[in-house]
């Protein structure tokens, strides 16, 4: 069994309800560094798929913390992998999930959808309940802006990429645009990523904008009233447009240890203080904890938008 903790929560998700999630991507190892990341820079920029754990082991990690979560009463809506970098980048996806079926639980997938053009990526997804790719435009400067990617990969081979999968996807599929204010929310920008989403039909097209720190301090959300044209233009190409833009809730489940669990979320979910709070009343604990862990230089105290985030500290 890796030392890596691959499994956490289960954790209120604002897509999935009662999401387990599976990091099967080292922290942060990605094809992207967007602006915006929750957890931070990406410390390395590739697009070379590989193996990071044994599927065995992943698959042992998530049945173990079912198996904690189960009998503490959690349930469990979705499997799903979201971990520190590109999910996809994991060349065992496929094999874990084939392996993750026998435990009776969706599995879900959200991807920044860098390696979709990959027809072994697309097949690896197919396998998936329900499936997210990002778009947060489609059109090459300001994706380069916002998403930063790595230098080998065209933004017109993703858009096709995506277009190939949404013909031949059986699950349920989602996109999700990320909304930043002076990045990719003006009305021109909207129109053209509206126009692709109606294009390609996914059953939700998620609305979002950043509610945790993100790893540029400078990135700021639209105001409302643009938020609300957002919605308005995507609204004119589909009728599926979501906000993804609330709070999910401090539902976070406790499975045994305090510290173990506060740092298997907080390193893929950042914690507002009063979530981290809750989640110590459940587990019969007390906010010394937190500030041992602190102390220890394993959780960090960010501030964003007038409220307090805890994060897991990683090494570099």
């Amino acid at each position: 069994m890796t030392k890596n903790k691959i499994a956490f929560g289960p954790v209120p998700s604002r897509r999935l309800g009662r999401s387990l999630g599976i990091n099967n991507i080292p922290p942060k190892v990605c094809t992207y560094s967007c602006i915006y990341c929750q957890v931070g820079r990406t410390a390395k920029l590739t697009i070379d798929r590989r193996s990071f754990y044994s599927p065995e082991d992943v698959f042992e990690d998530v049945r173990a913390k079912v198996g904690m979560a189960q009998r503490k009463g959690e349930s469990i809506d979705y499997l799903t992998f979201v971990p520190d970098g590109e999910p996809t980048l994991d060349i065992n996806l496929d094999r874990e999930i084939e392996l993750l079926r026998s435990l009776g639980i969706r599995i879900g997938v959200i991807s920044n959808s860098s390696l979709i053009w990959d027809s072994e990526v697309r097949d690896t997804l197919m396998k998936a309940d329900w499936v997210s790719l990002k778009v947060d435009a489609v059109r090459e400067s300001v994706w380069r802006q916002i998403n930063r990617p790595h230098g080998s990969l065209k933004l017109p081979d993703i858009l096709k990429g995506i277009r190939v999968f949404q013909r031949q996807y059986k699950g349920e599929f989602a996109t999700e645009t990320m909304l930043i204010a002076g990045v990719n929310d003006s009305e021109d920008q909207l129109l053209k990523i509206a126009e692709f989403i109606g294009e390609i039909e996914p059953k939700h097209a998620y609305l979002s904008i950043p509610i945790r720190p993100p790893s540029e301090n400078w990135v700021r959300s639209p105001d409302e009233d643009v938020i609300n044209k957002a919605y308005q233009v995507f609204s004119n190409h589909t009728d599926s447009v979501e906000y993804l833009i609330g709070y999910e809730g401090n539902a976070f489940a406790f499975t045994g240890n305090v510290e173990e669990d506060l740092l298997s979320i907080t390193s893929v979910h950042p914690m507002r203080k009063d979530a981290v709070e809750d989640f110590l009343v459940r587990a019969g604990s007390n906010w010394s904890v937190v500030e041992g862990m602190i102390v220890q230089d394993k959780l960090a105290e960010v501030g964003y938008r007038n409220r307090m985030f805890y994060v897991r500290k990683l090494s570099r």
